[in-house]
């Protein structure tokens, strides 16, 4: 399973730029390792994280969802990527997600989201694969729209 979609956080129209004011790549990426160290900060995060880096840019962590706990490791490439590698939990297939930040003209900036399976799905699995792509949209959305605010209040 293999699940990509971008979202674009600076646009090279004019118009959009009035209304929605431009990150920086720094901003851009401290609002994104926010998500890496404290993301209870955003909708639907883990009511609490303890986050360890191990190495220079590589980060242990234990989210807490109620009595639910996931592990994972993220790999930070500086202002360029992101990746989440869950630990394995019962027999469903961990998912790892690629978060990088891509310019792919003068004035634009796009995250590009990458979910994929690191084993074989199940049948039940696989079946419920649409019902992820679209949370993951949704949820990945959300970050951004909170990124954009924390931009506007704070100046990130």
């Amino acid at each position: 399973m293999r699940f990509e979609h971008l979202i674009e956080i600076n646009s090279p129209r004019v118009n959009l730029q009035t209304v929605v004011p431009p990150f920086t790549r720094a901003q851009l990426w401290r609002g994104l390792l926010i998500r890496v160290h404290s993301p209870e900060r955003f909708p639907m995060g883990p009511d609490r994280c303890e986050c360890l880096e191990v190495e220079p840019g590589v980060f242990k962590r234990t989210l807490h969802f109620g009595q639910h706990v996931m592990r994972d490791e993220v790999q930070a490439e500086h202002e360029a990527r992101l990746v989440f590698t869950p630990e394995s939990h019962g027999d469903t297939a961990p998912i790892r997600l690629t978060l990088s930040i891509e310019e792919p003209q003068a004035a634009q900036t796009v995250l590009r989201f990458v979910y994929e399976a690191l084993g074989e799905q199940t049948a039940e699995e696989s079946y419920y694969n649409d019902y992820r792509h679209s949370a993951w949209l949704h949820h990945d959305r959300d970050m951004v729209r909170t990124l954009r605010q924390w931009l506007v209040e704070d100046g990130l």
